[in-house]
């Protein structure tokens, strides 16, 4: 299984969504909080074009957000990139 990483604050109703689905389906990931460290969130910013969180990596791949995460598990999608 590649492995995933999920950037995240302390306060994000959206990274709780990401990490139970992940959790759900027995996937382990390396959570990154982001929450007090703003060098951090601007690299993170830098690497996606985003500024919003959770924001998630499958091996490589930035899969996005927590909509996207769910958008690939609906389709199916989401178990082919994991492996």
């Amino acid at each position: 299984m590649k492995p995933v990483r999920i950037y995240t604050t302390q306060t994000c109703p959206y990274c709780v969504r990401a990490k139970r689905l992940l959790q759900k389906k027995s996937v382990p990931y390396q959570e990154i909080d982001v929450s007090w460290d703003d060098d951090a969130r601007l690299r993170l910013m830098q690497a996606t074009g985003r500024r919003t969180v959770p924001q998630i990596f499958i091996g490589e791949k930035h899969v996005g957000g927590s909509d996207d995460l769910h958008a690939l598990e609906e389709r199916g999608e989401l178990d082919g990139l994991l492996q």
